[in-house]
This record gives C-alpha cells, sequence and structure tokens, in this order.
C-alpha cells in the first residue's frame, strides 16, 4: 500500500507544491529578519527605493549614498509593481513574503511540464527538488533581490521552449529586460534556441533572431546609456569588476573561466542539479549568459555557491533535466531524477531552509529582545546612520544611512552601532565604522546607550 500517491491532476500537484514551499520560504526569510539577520545590503536598498516608488517618488536610496538613484546602479523598473503592496502593507516582510511568493511560483510550470513528460511520480520529484534547490533557498533567505521577479519568469519561458511554444516563451522571456540589465543576454539565448527549433518551420528562424536581437540591444542600450544617465558618476559601476581595474587580454580572461577551484564546485552543482542528464538538452545553453560574466568577473562572490547569484540557474537547468527525460530511457531517467534529489536532499542541512524544525531559530534571546526595545526608542520620522544589520530594521519607518559615510549637512538625529555585526567588513569595514564613531562624539552627539556592544548616539 502506497503511503503517499501524486495527486492526478497536475495543476492541484504544482499549485500544492508552490504553496508548501511559500509557506517555507516565507517562514524562513520572516524569522530570519526578527532575528535581526538581515542587511542594509540589500533588503533596506531595495526597501528605500520601493518605498519612494509606494509614494509616487524616485527610487533615491541614502543607503546608497545622497541623493543615489538606485537605477545608476541597476536596471530593475519591475520591482516598482510592488509599490500598491508596500503602500498597503509597508515594512520590509512585504517585500520577503513578495520574494517567497514569486520564488515559489517556479516550481509550477516545471512541474506541469514534468506531469506531462513522466507522469505524476516524475512530477512530484521535479516539483521538490525546484523548491528545495540550493539555489533559490540561498536566496529567499538572503533578504531581497531584484531577480526574484525573473526566477518564476525564466521557469516559465524555459518550459514553454521546452514544449516548442515559441511565442509563449517569447512573451515569458521580455519582461526579463525590466529585472536586471545582464538578462537582456539571457533573452537573447531564448532567441536564439527559439530560431534553431524553428529553422525548419513554417515561420523559419527569423522571430527568434528578431528576439534575439531585442534583448541583445537592451543589455547594450541599459549599460551604455541607461544606467550611466542616473548613475551620480556617469557610468556603470560594475565594469571594474570585469577588468579587475585593468585591460585584460583575452588569454587571462579566458583563463580565469576556470580558475580559482571554487568556480568548478559552482560548475559541478549545476551539472549535479540537472542531473548531469540535462547537459544533453539544447536548454541548459540558456545558462551561458550568466556563467559568462560570473565567471568572467574580478570579484570573488560572483565565483562560488553562496549568495543570491544562482537562483536564476535554477529553473534553467532543471528544465535542461525536463527536456532530457523526454529523450532517454526509463533507466537514464531514474538515475538522472535520483541524482538530483539526492543533491537537494544533501544541500538542504547546508542552506537555510532547515531552519524551520530548529527550536534554536525561533527563539528570541534577551540580547534580541533589547535590541528591539533600543530601536523602538528611536522615533518614526527620524534621520539614523546605523551599522549594515540594524540599518534593515529602521528603512520602514525613518531615513536611513549607513554609519560609516560621511554625513551631510548637520548630520543624522541618531546614531547606533551594534559592534558584533558580522557583516560589518562589507560595506562598511570596522575601521571605517570606529573613525566615524569617534568623529560623530567629536561634533557633541551623546552616547544615549553602550551596553552589551550596543552604541546609541544622539545629536545635541
Amino acid at each position: 500500500m502506497r503511503l503517499f500517491r501524486p495527486p492526478r491532476r497536475p495543476a492541484v500537484l504544482a499549485w500544492g507544491l508552490a504553496a508548501g514551499f511559500a509557506a517555507l520560504y516565507t517562514c524562513v526569510a520572516v524569522n530570519r529578519y526578527r532575528r535581526g539577520l538581515s542587511k542594509a545590503y540589500d533588503l533596506g536598498i531595495f526597501e528605500q527605493a520601493i518605498r519612494a516608488y509606494a509614494h509616487g517618488q524616485a527610487p533615491i536610496v541614502p543607503l546608497k549614498g545622497p541623493g543615489y538613484h538606485l537605477l545608476g546602479d541597476h536596471f530593475h523598473p519591475l520591482i516598482a509593481v510592488l509599490a500598491p503592496v508596500y503602500r498597503l502593507f509597508p515594512g520590509a516582510v512585504t517585500l520577503l513574503v513578495a520574494q517567497a511568493l514569486l520564488m515559489a511560483l517556479a516550481v509550477v510550470p516545471l512541474t506541469r511540464w514534468a506531469y506531462e513528460a513522466g507522469g505524476p511520480r516524475v512530477a512530484l520529484v521535479i516539483g521538490c527538488v525546484t523548491g528545495a534547490s540550493w539555489g533559490i533557498v540561498r536566496a529567499v533567505s538572503d533578504d531581497f533581490h531584484e531577480i526574484a521577479f525573473a526566477v518564476p519568469l525564466l521557469a516559465f519561458a524555459a518550459a514553454a521552449l521546452g514544449r516548442r511554444r515559441h511565442l509563449a516563451a517569447a512573451l515569458w522571456s521580455l519582461p526579463l529586460l525590466l529585472v536586471k540589465e545582464d538578462l537582456g543576454l539571457t533573452v537573447a539565448a531564448f532567441g536564439l534556441l527559439i530560431a534553431w527549433q524553428a529553422r525548419r518551420g513554417r515561420r523559419g528562424p527569423l522571430p527568434g533572431l528578431v528576439l534575439a536581437g531585442v534583448g541583445l540591444a537592451a543589455t547594450v542600450l541599459t549599460v551604455t546609456v541607461v544606467l550611466p544617465s542616473f548613475n551620480p558618476h556617469g557610468g556603470f559601476d560594475y565594469w571594474q569588476q570585469l577588468d579587475g581595474g585593468g585591460r585584460p587580454s583575452p588569454w587571462s580572461l579566458a583563463a580565469r573561466i576556470g580558475w580559482p577551484p571554487i568556480k568548478w564546485l559552482l560548475l559541478f552543482l549545476l551539472a549535479a542539479t540537472a542531473g548531469f542528464l540535462g547537459l544533453r538538452s539544447p536548454l541548459v545553453l540558456l545558462c551561458v549568459p550568466t556563467l559568462g560574466w560570473r565567471l568572467l568577473s574580478a570579484n570573488p562572490h560572483y565565483w562560488g555557491v553562496s549568495y543570491h547569484y544562482s537562483a536564476v540557474l535554477m529553473p534553467l537547468v532543471l528544465a535542461a533535466l525536463v527536456d532530457a527525460l523526454t529523450r532517454t530511457d526509463p533507466r537514464r531517467a531514474r538515475r538522472a531524477l535520483a541524482v538530483s534529489a539526492l543533491v537537494a536532499a544533501v544541500t538542504v542541512p547546508v542552506y537555510p531552509l532547515h531552519e524551520v524544525v530548529m527550536p534554536e531559530a525561533w527563539r528570541t534571546s534577551p540580547r534580541l529582545a533589547y535590541t528591539r526595545a533600543l530601536l523602538g526608542s528611536i522615533p518614526d520620522g527620524a534621520t539614523v546612520a546605523a551599522s549594515n544589520r540594524l540599518a534593515a530594521q529602521l528603512t520602514g519607518r525613518a531615513t536611513v544611512t549607513l554609519v560609516c559615510q560621511a554625513p551631510t549637512g548637520p548630520g543624522p538625529e541618531w546614531v547606533v552601532v551594534d559592534r558584533t555585526d558580522p557583516s560589518v567588513q562589507a560595506p562598511c569595514a570596522t575601521a571605517d565604522t570606529a573613525r566615524m564613531l569617534v568623529e560623530y562624539e567629536q561634533r557633541g552627539y551623546r552616547r544615549v546607550v553602550d551596553q552589551d556592544s550596543l552604541l546609541l548616539l544622539r545629536r545635541p
């Protein structure tokens, strides 16, 4: 007798799994925020931007600097669709819940396609692997980012492309142009694959080539014109992360793809998530644009399996797996599914999804309660300079800057710092924070609280 029988209706299975993972993601993300583990970079930054959109203003983000227009950093106007919801429910939790719902939505198209390809049990495995995939789980627990919109769009677009539904694939991919500037290259990759699939069809490759041209042109336009027009320095801030501050030769760029070895861990985990079988599908080529800029970059944060950067790759490698399953024998299919499921099971204890069953993750320590009370003493609408994690707790009700930024005018009304914040190395180095605290006290700021490594200063 079977202990669990997958539903016989694909919609019930797909939406049921998505709802379950949305609940898990929400629990993890909101609880981490409750525990003070969220950061100004990036939850606070996006909250300031969406808060501005919600009040009909340009996305000026004080955390990035005085008068900093966030569309000069990355091109992500699609986040403005959250403004009406934020206006009704202001606060960082709104962003975290929205991200959880968006990420979980990626389960739906892949599960339904897997149901068509292999039946309910295959669909159950693909749906669970998608929801528990290490890239998505890491992203939903790592504050909020614009790629929350990209993950479901990529899942729907890749599933449509795998089914040879070219118009649907194109329409699902086009909004990616409004998510982030580099995703125009992924749209171009969709266009090229559509052109390749349709090369012998009635319409031929032209529609796909047009989509590829639109995606490439959008990336070039945003990087060379749109972003510099909003950027306070008049350029694109991330060129230096590609060239490493100099002019690399083609040989050095080629060598950079495979070194240091952490990049091989990234590639291995992606291949294993696809059950290795997914590497036989053309859909895996959709990963090339994102992997390209990550591996060529001089920024080590892009190379590994931490942070949120791999979330956009999860629906693509799993779509490649489903596509490959449709063209292989049952034995290989079962083996690939087992490998993919094993990767998800092994990585669950490593990434924060397991926190939902950890009692210590739900406790409120005396220090956490004291920190909340300390922040509660800062009135709504105040101007505050704060350390990274404390800043994320205040952006919904105050004008917040980072403590390491030089103050403008009379300076903030309040300064609050947690000296035990492990994230103080970036964006604020410990030495910079210490230097600014000395400067504030020289300006006459008085200590209201100095206890348990928490410091609260008030402007005279």
